[in-house]
């Protein structure tokens, strides 16, 4: 038992509760869908749902540090998922078949996180250190102008090297057996297969452990801190860009993993508004705000819910969206109502205080 945990004994218990909870949640899922899987009781569009539904997790916890955690508004979550979407396709692309699948696929990943948290850290560098929603606006311009570079960027190969031009591919100027890889508008065809569900579910795992730890270290409760009131966290000598640019580049590296995972479950990737484009952003940031702002259980609960609910009640088909806008607000009312938070907490209590009682809690 560490210094902090001898002096805070029930703050630490909390939290380690807290976040054994979150990760208890993500593995009863995954083994009841496992189970569904195994017995047959899961349709192809629902199985279809799988791998993207990670993604989405992995989006709206990420997301819900930018929002949440270092309280910045960010509209341009796409974008970087983008980045890593196709930095991670173009690389398996090249190097498909030059070495293990599993290996390749890895350092995708890496690639997609690295390249998305630079873009990350440029993007924060100049914004992050101006006041109000400066950074809301500069990334949803920056979401829609990787989406339109992409759509407009052809890169191919040959005996020669690489060769890039921004008009057609007829412009490569490639040998006969040269490959296009990138094909504008058309996009990476021909990505390896590698996602499924289980892997989507282990970077979920490698996802709540990054930004849980992050939350409760020095670091992140210097970043609530600048939240909270940015005046005096800067009173104290906290680096106000160095936190928030912290809080900023690794949300964009989680996003970056997701838009490989993304990548590698498709068989063509292309840039389009709607799995790039800014109406995806803002549906990560519903995900985050139904959720409850800060509350990173709740971004995955709100994440899997609105994902699966509309295949779920697809037999009613007369009545589905209905029932989706209802549950929309049942969600709202239950996360942001006071009476409802301050039952949660009543629930709380007593559920410690009753193990506390029977001799379970902490000594």
């Amino acid at each position: 038992m560490n210094k902090m945990s001898k002096k805070f004994p029930g703050k630490m218990n909390k939290i380690s509760k807290n976040n054994f909870i979150t990760y208890l949640l993500v593995l009863v899922l995954y083994i009841v869908i496992q189970v569904l899987l195994a017995t047959g009781n899961v349709s192809s569009l629902m199985e279809g749902l799988l791998v993207p539904l990670c993604i989405y997790v992995m989006l709206a916890v990420s997301l819900n540090l930018t929002v949440g955690i270092l309280g910045e508004l960010s509209l341009g979550h796409a974008g970087f998922m983008c980045v890593g979407a196709f930095s991670g396709a173009f690389f398996s692309k090249c190097i498909n078949g030059a070495m293990p699948d599993a290996l390749r696929f890895i350092i995708a990943l890496l690639i997609g996180a690295l390249m998305a948290g630079i873009f990350g850290i440029l993007i924060g560098i100049p914004v992050l250190r101006l006041k109000g929603d400066y950074l809301a606006i500069v990334t949803l311009a920056f979401g829609e102008i990787i989406k339109n570079l992409v759509n407009v960027m052809y890169i191919g190969r040959d005996g020669n090297g690489f060769h890039f031009s921004m008009k057609d591919f007829l412009s490569l100027n490639m040998e006969a057996d040269g490959e296009v890889i990138v094909n504008g508008a058309q996009g990476i065809t021909g990505t390896p297969h590698d996602a499924n569900f289980t892997i989507g579910v282990v970077l979920i795992f490698l996802s709540l452990v990054i930004v849980l730890n992050l939350i409760h270290s020095r670091a992140g409760r210097a970043i609530m801190s600048i939240r909270d009131n940015r005046i005096a966290a800067e009173s104290i000598g906290i680096n106000i860009t160095k936190y928030k640019l912290m809080a900023f580049s690794i949300s964009a590296a989680i996003a970056g993993v997701a838009g490989v995972l993304y990548a590698h479950n498709l068989s063509t990737l292309t840039a389009l508004p709607k799995n790039f484009g800014y109406n995806m952003s803002i549906m990560i940031l519903v995900f985050v705000v139904l959720g409850g702002i800060g509350n990173i259980r709740g971004s995955i609960i709100s994440a899997i819910v609105l994902t699966l609910l509309p295949e779920l009640l697809r037999g009613l088909s007369d009545y589905r969206m209905l029932i989706y806008a209802i549950v929309l607000i049942v969600m709202m009312l239950f996360n942001w109502s006071p009476k409802a938070n301050e039952w949660k907490e009543q629930v709380k209590e007593k559920y410690f205080s009753r193990r506390v009682s029977k001799g379970k809690g902490v000594k």
